[in-house]
């Protein structure tokens, strides 16, 4: 037969820790209308409807925690909002006679091009002249027409531009090593061009090289770069312009001489345009020559010449109408770049406002060879593409990316050049004043066409002020500014204006001064949201790009502007509203301050920023009223809505997972709103706050208090099931009880408030914390009601199961005595752990540890004068229940199984095993172990004690006592003090003495001297005692009992061992504290009662003398 001594709980050792309380974030299950509730004034019965608007508020402050990132504000990744465009802002449109000249312009450039065209470029002229024909829109026989006009007119004059930039690995001509290069270059005509013959070696053209039959090339034909000094590397950088009589023909030439005398070859290249005459060019050429041949032969230059950097075909002079009338190559190149744009666009992406301006290679081409030939620096090409589209772009939008990039290219060169004819310049100082006038009226309508959420506009809108941010870069490099101020002056007060019409706008439209105040409101918190949001974005997403790119404080700016205007017109509104505050009002007002006080927050949020200089500072004051009546509401509405879901809760589980009902979870919820809205509404005025937050603290309390009784009546008034040991129900009163205990305790931490300047930082303040302190009480002192219900249900099958062990014979082993108990236990604590949470559970096992103790106590008291078996196999069973209930650590810690009434059935246990005797000593010791816990209370007694060695006897002197109880009618007592010695057996001749009576007294003096002859051996024994019993002597009655105390004779002076330490000096007193048994020294005498042995009747019968009178007295 198996033993039970390691019986272990299944069930226990599967007991898991339940999660902590969170608060549920999805709606109440009872509630299952998701629409918006109206506002207004709230009813009783309304609380579903109050607490589901009090939860619209709280989402709005969920995203105003912090502040906002970009990744979170910036939502939308679709298209930017089309932008404002006006045909009026293009170039102005042209006559039908100047779109025909301008027609005949390209056509012109088509036919005389010449050159070699680049790799992107069409070399087909048939292509070209249709590409113009389309973007002209002539018909074909115009088309023809206008060809053969521009045939019939005069050839272009070509010239060609020559740049030399540098050379490398020079011959080194000089003594030092080096050399000092310059370039002598120029155009061979045909007719002087070396002739190649065969079978001959190649002939070399030089200009220091004379010849008798050669004629001296024209002025115009040689030019010279500057001397660079000592270097086999050098750079010039310098631009030349030829004529060219035939491009098929004519060749360049360029030479490299090291300058060495004093007149050397480039200076009289230099002179050349000094030389007036052809017989003075002749006589001047002799001297070039004269001056080569005196420099020496110079060795092939041929391998060390750099490359050389030209563009063909730069027109002298055009026979085309336009060149006729004056017009320049800068304008018609402009009108020409417009016109190809505007066709381009149209065809390639029209409903786009993302075109970078991509020209087909038709369009290129053209372009390219009018620029040539119209000889326009690669500053005013950028200058045109930039003007032509800055233009386009106000009438047909375009890639903010493409226009910042050509402000680049237009930077870039003018950092080159730095210098545009004064017309050209005023011509782009012009395109920058209408652009910069363009994007400052986007910016006054920045949330319309640049919304914060799409990512899509929004870096349009960065390109856009990198636009803005090059233009600023201009300003200085203008002799004629465009700008009359600062452009980022302009941008500020751009920015200024639009958010003052963007508030403006908004506030007639949810807002209208018109209407009355209490219509107003609603509108006003709406607005107030509106700015809140848009202040977010401000910071999340505008505020970044404006500083960083034109440092401009774009969010400080709005925050300060929108910040005034709201608080105005709050102030202004809650001033009309004061005298008509109702529920409704208030309502609306406790909304609006709370988006106030998150805009106050965000601002104080931000690093270096702080709110008292806010317009919104001090804004709480006119906001009081209605914030107290609002509360007022709020504590009604919980009651009501905690009603609401106590009647409808069926006192079932929501789910699998959670063992707690419907209503619990409602509350838990109500009390978790309660605490968020308090976090929300930061009262920022300590002594207010204080105020307010004990009030809501009190009220929160009331409802737990007001739920868990709503629970208590429900439960009491549901039909349990006949013969259910173990109440569903029941168990989950209890969960909600507990996790209305959490959610309340969580709750009203969370409702701390500031205490100013002499509160400590992380201390709950004092009312707060005493609230807290007796709510956890009153609902701990609940729970306990509930499971003492629960477990009351099975109290008479445990004393059954007691019974049984106690009634079973000796012949049957201790484990199977024990066995069905166990069994019993293990199935109700299995139903028990699926229905109850771990603290829960915890609170049942330690009533059914304490209702099993009392079984055992009742069992044992009920049995008396039994064999030693008897108490064995209880002192089995105790040991059985100890390991059971623990668990292995599973369940009820150790400390806890063995304390309380575990002591006391172990200590009978114990004493049920001790002789009569043993049992006598043990009351007495018990006696000496006590201590009074309340020692004023009865009062105190001083004696002197020691031992005469000669004489072998004990001397006891009472000297005094001092504020003994009051036992008679008058207020005063007649005491006078027992002393005797014990236990019985230890000092069996030796009788009690007495003092005196001392008549009508509390504070009585005696100093009389008692002698009791014993052996000193005897006063050593294990509890040998003196016991100083006071008595209160009445006349006509039994005497009453004052008090008792109890002295150790093992100290005392002469009795105590030298090793002990001496014991006291005669003569020194003692002072003790008089008291009354307690249950452990009971506990003796209930041990001894149950004896039926002479011994210990006759103890038994003297201390119940005692007993009386001490139950006269009580």
């Amino acid at each position: 037969m198996s033993t039970l001594l390691d019986i272990k709980s299944s069930v226990l050792r599967q007991v898991q820790v339940c999660p902590s309380f969170r608060r549920k974030t999805e709606q109440e299950p009872e509630v299952t209308n998701s629409q918006e509730p109206p506002t207004g004034a709230w009813k009783p019965g309304d609380g579903v409807e109050f607490f589901a608007h009090m939860r619209l508020i709280l989402k709005k402050g969920d995203g105003r925690q912090g502040l906002p990132c970009p990744e979170v504000l910036l939502r939308s990744g679709s298209p930017a909002p089309a932008e404002p465009v006006d045909p009026n802002r293009g170039l102005r449109t042209l006559t039908q006679e100047e779109v025909e000249m301008l027609y005949e312009e390209a056509l012109y450039t088509v036919l005389h091009r010449a050159g070699t065209m680049g790799p992107d470029q069409v070399d087909d002229e048939e292509v070209l002249l249709s590409y113009l024909q389309q973007v002209f829109g002539t018909s074909s026989e115009e088309h023809m027409e206008a060809i053969m006009r521009v045939k019939k007119a005069k050839a272009p004059t070509y010239a060609l531009k020559v740049s030399v930039m540098r050379a490398k690995n020079l011959l080194a001509k000089d003594p030092n090593g080096f050399s000092d290069p310059y370039c002598m270059l120029g155009i061979l005509p045909a007719s002087s061009a070396p002739q190649e013959s065969s079978g001959q070696k190649e002939q070399r053209f030089g200009f220091r090289k004379g010849s008798k039959r050669s004629s001296p090339l024209p002025a115009k034909c040689i030019q010279v770069t500057e001397v660079k000094n000592s270097t086999l590397n050098p750079v010039w950088k310098e631009h030349f312009l030829f004529e060219i009589d035939d491009v098929n023909t004519d060749q360049l030439h360029l030479d490299i001489w090291d300058h060495d005398d004093d007149v050397s070859l480039a200076e009289a290249c230099r002179k050349l345009n000094e030389v007036i005459g052809l017989k003075g060019m002749t006589r001047y050429f002799k001297q070039i020559v004269k001056s080569a041949r005196a420099n020496g032969t110079a060795g092939p230059t041929e391998d060390h010449t750099d490359d050389f950097l030209g563009c063909l075909n730069i027109p002298i002079r055009r026979d085309t109408v336009m060149s006729q009338r004056g017009r320049s190559g800068f304008l018609s190149y402009l009108l020409l770049l417009s016109r190809v744009l505007r066709f381009e666009h149209r065809v390639e992406e029209p409903n786009s406002s993302s075109w970078r301006g991509e020209l087909s290679g038709p369009g290129t081409t053209v372009l390219c060879l009018h620029g040539a030939q119209s000889n326009l620096s690669p500053l005013q090409l950028a200058v045109l593409h930039w003007q032509v589209s800055s233009r386009h772009h106000q009438t047909w939008t375009l890639d903010y990316g493409y226009l910042l990039g050509l402000l680049e290219d237009v930077q870039a060169h003018w950092e080159e050049a730095a210098s545009l004819p004064q017309e050209q310049e005023e011509s782009l100082a012009d395109s920058f004043s209408a652009f910069s006038e363009f994007g400052l009226r986007l910016l006054r309508q920045l949330r319309d066409y640049f919304p914060a959420t799409n990512s899509t506009a929004v870096y349009r809108l960065e390109l856009l002020l990198k636009c803005l941010e090059k233009l600023q870069l201009f300003q200085p490099a203008f002799e004629i500014c465009p700008f009359e101020t600062e452009l980022s002056m302009d941008i500020a007060a751009a920015l200024k204006r639009g958010n003052r019409e963007w508030y403006d706008q908004l506030l007639n439209t949810k807002s209208p001064r018109e209407q009355p105040g209490p219509q107003r409101l609603a509108g006003l918190v709406e607005l107030a949201d509106i700015i809140y949001e848009d202040l977010q974005l401000c910071y999340g997403v505008y505020a970044s790009l404006f500083h960083g790119i034109l440092k401009v404080d774009f969010f400080t700016l709005t925050f300060r502007q929108l910040e005034r205007l709201v608080a105005e017109e709050a102030w202004v509104l809650t001033e009309e509203l004061s005298p008509k505050m109702n529920l409704e009002v208030a309502s609306g007002l406790f909304e609006l301050y709370l988006t106030l006080a998150d805009t106050q927050r965000f601002w104080s949020c931000i690093p270096g920023r702080e709110s008292r200089s806010l317009a919104l500072a001090g804004i709480h004051t006119p906001f009081l009223p209605a914030v107290k009546l609002w509360l007022q509401v709020l504590r009604d509405q919980a009651k009501w809505r905690l009603q609401g879901a106590v009647d409808v809760d069926t006192l079932e589980p929501v789910d699998a997972a959670s063992k707690h009902s419907s209503s619990a979870a409602t509350a838990s919820l109500c009390l978790s709103h309660i605490q968020e809205l308090w976090v929300r509404l930061a009262w920022p005025d300590p002594s207010q706050a204080q105020g307010l937050g004990t009030q809501l603290s009190q009220d929160m309390c009331e409802a737990s208090l007001f739920y868990t009784a709503l629970l208590r009546k429900k439960v009491d008034t549901q039909p349990g099931a006949a013969g259910e040991a173990v109440s569903e129900q029941l168990c989950v009163v209890l969960n909600n009880v507990e996790l209305v205990r959490r959610a309340s305790g969580q709750a009203l931490r969370g409702l701390a408030w500031s205490e100013g300047a002499s509160g400590l930082e992380g201390v709950l303040p004092r009312p707060l914390l005493s609230c807290i302190q007796a709510l956890d009480e009153d609902l701990h002192r609940e729970a306990h009601t509930v499971t003492a219900h629960l477990t009351s249900k099975m109290v008479a099958d445990i004393r059954k199961y007691v019974q049984h062990i106690s009634l079973s014979p000796d012949s049957i082993q201790n484990d199977e005595a024990v066995a069905p108990l166990l069994k019993y236990l293990d199935e109700k604590l299995a139903l028990l752990n699926d229905a109850l949470m771990k603290e829960n559970l915890n609170r049942v096992l330690e009533a059914l540890w304490e209702l099993l103790l009392q079984a055992i106590l009742q069992a044992l008291s009920a049995n008396r004068d039994v064999s030693a078996d008897f108490y064995g196999r209880f002192h089995f069973t105790l040991e059985a229940l100890v390991s059971f209930f623990h668990a292995e650590g599973q369940g009820l810690p150790l400390e806890n199984l063995r304390d309380g009434s575990y002591k006391r059935l172990q200590e009978e246990l114990r004493l049920h095993k001790c002789s009569t005797r043993e049992c006598i000593e043990q009351f007495y010791l018990d006696k000496l172990k006590q201590r009074s816990l309340e020692q004023n209370r009865f009062g105190r007694l001083t004696v002197r004690c020691h031992y005469e060695a000669a004489e072998q006897r004990l001397a006891v002197e009472v000297l005094h006592a001092a504020d003994l109880l009051p036992l008679d009618a008058n207020g005063l007592s007649d005491p006078f003090v027992i002393v005797e010695l014990g236990p019985p057996h230890l000092f069996p001749l030796v009788r009690s003495q007495r003092t005196q009576v001392k008549a009508r007294t509390l504070h009585p003096v005696y100093d009389e001297l008692f002698h009791f002859s014993v052996p000193a051996e005897a006063c050593r024994r294990r509890g040998a005692c003196v016991l100083f019993t006071v008595m209160d002597h009445d006349w006509l009655s039994t005497n009453d009992f004052a008090g008792e105390a109890a002295l150790g004779l093992g100290g005392i002076s002469g009795i105590a061992r030298p090793h002990v330490g001496g014991g006291m000096r005669p003569g020194q007193p003692i002072t003790l504290h008089l008291r009354r048994p307690r249950a452990q020294v009971r506990s003796a005498l209930r041990m001894l009662e149950g004896r039926t042995s002479r011994e210990a009747q006759e103890f038994v019968k003297k201390l119940k003398e005692l007993e009386k009178c001490m139950e006269a007295d009580l």
